[in-house]
């Protein structure tokens, strides 16, 4: 099955650039498709300084949509937006002011790769971050979500009116454009090696990522001063701290000597529900996470995360399946749950419920049940604006041109 590769490369224009992150990609773009995914043969989707968040958006929720094995290089900077202290990734029109707005939040990449089914996602990261976020992420550790992997390093400020180089990616590309790519622990810990050739300071400096869901973990005490504490991505302990590392599964004993195998774990309903996705099976794939949502509602009671987590899920199901009117349905009333349960209307999974009603109200094909729903998602977007300016007037204008055609 062919893979997906996504190159993403971002960071602000003048004074508050931190990395030089674009000059990555001419080396990552000569790296063979298939080489860059590790698949017989790969797409590979190139994002150079882009400008807006929405933009991106689109081009992650195409490629964690594609069928096979996904692969993200993504080298740029982090922020955090005032209001919600939420990190972001800066695009080319992003400031300190304005992070909310232009930036391209995090928890977006959490939430667009959720569905895959586990193990089949990487996310290789070369990120910088300004002095706010590197103490933010002291308590508030990087993550892409349970089921996928996640490698590279995260780098302090530069010092002042200094431009860092992605090192990091750059030693990432060069060991691929030799035309083999060695399992990702093993590029991830080369990478490193070769990095810190150029910069002797990074094995004492930076948050070394490496969260593999499918290797177990063990605690090591160090051999040298740590690269930092893997998967906790806390900024350097003492030397003498003991870390956690990720290790390559042991190699099993003779089958004389082992014991008798465990019974299998159970199934994950996540896994089973992507298999019928991604083999056509939309409708199967809707009753096991109606079954799920059903589960946790008598379990958990209604308006519980887990219950609110299936609808979301039922409602991405039904926008695979080209059933726009459904999934716009299914947001609004997940916007209207996590309002009801308390959630601030600037709150990430309010704004994403309604920003994703609305993208579906927008697609849906019978006119009559566009009107239908178009004065609640008005009603949402009064509490809701989102970050989109317009957003609204959006909705009104395209309601009131439905109305006019009856």
């Amino acid at each position: 099955m062919p893979g997906t590769v996504l190159l993403l490369a971002a960071s602000p224009a003048g004074k508050s650039c931190l990395v030089d992150a674009a000059s990555v990609l001419p080396i990552l773009a000569a790296v063979a498709p298939d080489v860059l995914s590790g698949t017989d043969t790969a797409n590979v989707v190139e994002l150079a300084d882009p400008l807006e968040p929405q933009a991106v958006l689109t081009r992650l929720r195409a490629a964690a949509t594609a069928p096979g094995p996904l692969t993200v290089f993504l080298t740029g900077q982090l922020q955090l937006d005032r209001r919600q202290r939420l990190p972001h990734l800066a695009l080319a029109r992003t400031t300190p002011a304005t992070v909310r707005y232009t930036g391209f939040p995090w928890h977006w990449i959490r939430e667009e790769i959720r569905l895959r089914t586990p193990g089949s996602t990487a996310v290789v990261v070369d990120l910088h971050t300004d002095a706010e976020t590197w103490q933010h992420l002291a308590t508030q550790p990087l993550t892409v979500g349970p089921g996928a992997l996640l490698y590279g390093r995260v780098a302090p400020p530069p010092p002042r009116r200094a431009v860092a180089s992605p090192t990091y990616m750059k030693s990432v590309a060069t060991i691929l454009r030799s035309g083999h790519r060695p399992p990702l622990a093993h590029l991830h810990q080369q990478a490193l090696t070769r990095s810190s050739g150029e910069d002797p300071e990074a094995a004492r400096r930076d948050i070394v990522l490496t969260v593999d869901p499918t290797q177990p973990v063990h605690h090591t005490p160090p051999a040298q001063p740590p690269m930092h504490p893997v998967p906790g991505f806390q900024p350097a302990p003492p030397p003498s701290v003991p870390v956690q590392v990720s290790l390559p599964a042991p190699v099993p004993a003779p089958a004389a000597l082992m014991a008798p195998a465990p019974s299998p774990p159970p199934s994950d309903p996540h896994a089973e529900i992507t298999a019928a996705v991604e083999s056509g099976r939309h409708a199967e794939a809707a009753e096991l996470a109606g079954r799920q949502e059903q589960e946790a509602l008598r379990a958990h009671g209604p308006g519980a995360d887990e219950v609110v987590h299936w609808m979301e899920v039922r409602a991405d199901l039904a926008m695979f399946a080209g059933d726009a009117e459904l999934s716009c349905r299914i947001w609004l009333a997940v916007a209207d749950v996590r309002l009801a349960a308390g959630q601030e209307p600037a709150a990430p999974g309010v704004e994403a419920a309604v920003d994703r009603a609305h993208h579906q109200w927008g697609r849906i094909d019978d006119s009559a049940r566009a009107r239908e729903l178009g004065p609640a998602l008005a009603g949402l977007r009064l509490r809701v604006p989102g970050r989109r300016q317009g957003a609204l007037d959006d909705v009104q204008r395209n309601l009131s041109r439905l109305q006019a055609q009856v």
